[in-house]
């Protein structure tokens, strides 16, 4: 184990402390007490503070000040978009806004990412975040960590800088892109056929 993977141990583990001392002196606690630890419940404003500043507090500052290398042309853009319907949308919707049946099952909630707190990140923090997860969220890594091989997520990055000014035209184009279920496909294909004369 590294020196900065230790810090970041000792600091998660502070840090967890401090939030189940802050929470047994809460309300709350006495929630947790009766209910036990439900992923159903919205995150207090000390764990959100906490989950919030330990992220940051766990990038490294050179993923933080990394520059997106790709340009953001329409081509990259669209790659963008389509990375993130096939890949994304599951969890954080395909306009952003994390309302889906799992983005509102995880624990914290998959972020509307249309918002401030997300827009505001650095290039360099999203392509982190994307390639190597947040522990203890619903956020898994997707990548090497590389930000020399991760063009696939530079794209993305784009793409989710864009999620606030979606147009109509987008979410069709997405919800065609959208992984579908065997018995979705197939029906799809039935109507398909039934259209085009190919079917009783």
């Amino acid at each position: 184990m590294t020196a900065h993977q230790r810090r970041i141990t000792l600091l998660c583990i502070a840090l967890l402390l401090l939030a189940l001392v802050a929470a047994a002196a809460t309300p709350p606690a006495m929630r947790w007490m009766t209910h036990g630890f439900s992923a159903r419940a919205t995150p207090s404003a000390v764990e959100a503070f906490i989950a919030e500043n330990a992220r940051l507090l766990a990038m490294p500052v050179a993923a933080r000040d990394t520059v997106n290398p790709l340009p953001a042309s329409p081509q990259v853009l669209a790659e963008g978009r389509a990375h993130f319907a096939d890949h994304c949308a599951g969890c954080h919707a395909n306009d952003g806004s994390g309302d889906t049946e799992i983005g509102r099952g995880l624990y914290p909630n998959a972020p509307d990412m249309r918002r401030p707190e997300t827009q505001a990140l650095s290039d360099g923090a999203l392509f982190y975040i994307i390639e190597n997860g947040i522990r203890f969220t619903g956020m898994p890594a997707w990548g090497s960590g590389d930000p020399a091989a991760g063009g696939p997520t530079w794209a993305l990055v784009h793409f989710i800088r864009r999620l606030p000014q979606l147009t109509a035209d987008d979410l069709r184009i997405m919800r065609d892109l959208n992984p579908r279920a065997p018995h979705q496909a197939a029906e799809d294909q039935e109507i398909e056929d039934f259209l085009h004369g190919k079917s009783d």
